[in-house]
């Protein structure tokens, strides 16, 4: 049940803002990475069993190279900190391959895309892919200041050479406001794909603005969890392909469980917002609580995310 992994040199490591690194990861033994699409993340494993994720900023054709950029969270549990205070140019890592929970739709007639801060990490590589693809496409980015907006030189440069298309805004500078998502949404056309990335507040105020749009139209990526994991226990998880019962107490969850039973099973962020604990659910109802899989795919209850979502039957069988 191991996620292979990927052994990466720092080839160099780039101010990009305030608080703000970009990492250039190459592959140590030379040659190809494997393919991404924009909109994908890798996780880094870290120091004392640490995995962090973060989405992939460079071009997705790019083969020879992974781009990511950290902003040093000042309620970091460890992972930021440790990259930006020990992580240097010539160290080597362990990550994952690309998985991509926050896929671009290559082919939508218009592209909305909405950023705040260090949410831009996935969305610059959407953008990077619609400019090459010379699709139809707008974004709305937004910092506390100049000196905290990362990528500004090169979106300031696009935004010269696409006048209308880019709107940067900086809520802290003299004039700045939060943006208007409503009149954001509301300018878009019925058919147009919208995407947004960023603090949680702002993605909650965009899927209010965009109930009314089709699910399939409206994309977000959460950085952290927004529903409480389901510690609940009183259940029985089965392992089809292992043969093995585990029974899930009070307190803990499925991921929880199975790890203390010596199962290695695969895990990174541990909040429900990455995808690498995802499981194919045979039998039983799970209890959702994750924020990748589509209000569709909760309801068809054909896999979920065990290091939050908990269940709703008394047996919950898994394909593992």
């Amino acid at each position: 049940m191991s996620t292979a992994t990927i052994t990466v040199q720092v080839k160099s490591v780039t101010f990009e803002a305030e608080r703000i690194n970009s990492y250039e990861l190459r592959p140590r033994a030379g040659g190809e990475l494997p393919p991404f699409t924009a909109g994908a993340h890798i996780d880094l494993k870290l120091p004392k069993a640490m995995s962090r994720s973060y989405s992939l900023v460079n071009p997705q054709g790019e083969r020879h190279r992974y781009v990511i950029a950290v902003a040093h969270d000042a309620a970091s549990k460890g992972g930021s900190r440790f990259i930006h205070e020990r992580l240097r140019a010539g160290d080597t890592l362990s990550i994952t391959p690309p998985r991509n929970n926050f896929a671009l739709t290559e082919n939508a007639r218009h592209s909305v895309l909405i950023v705040g801060g260090i949410g831009i990490t996935p969305i610059w590589c959407m953008v990077q892919r619609l400019v090459e693809l010379k699709r139809s496409w707008e974004l709305h980015y937004s910092a506390r200041t100049q000196q905290s907006m990362a990528f500004l030189e090169p979106i300031a440069a696009l935004q010269a050479a696409h006048p209308g298309r880019v709107v940067l805004n900086f809520d802290l500078e003299p004039g700045g406001q939060p943006l208007d998502l409503a009149a954001i949404v509301a300018r878009a056309a019925d058919d147009a794909h919208l995407y947004c990335c960023g603090p949680a507040g702002l993605l909650e105020s965009f899927e209010q603005a965009t109930q009314q749009r089709p699910r399939d139209h409206v994309h977000v990526e959460y950085f952290s969890a927004r529903e409480a994991p389901a510690t609940g226990g009183g259940f029985t998880v089965v392992l089809a392909k292992s043969n093995v019962s585990i029974f899930v107490k009070d307190g803990e969850s499925i991921l929880d469980a199975l790890r203390g039973a010596g199962i290695d099973a695969p895990f990174s962020c541990a909040e429900g917002v990455c995808g690498t604990c995802e499981m194919r659910v045979l039998e039983g109802m799970p209890d959702h609580r994750d924020m990748v899989l589509t209000e569709a795919e909760r309801a068809a209850n054909k896999s979920m995310m065990i290091c939050c979502s908990g269940s709703k039957s008394e047996t919950l069988v898994l394909d593992a």
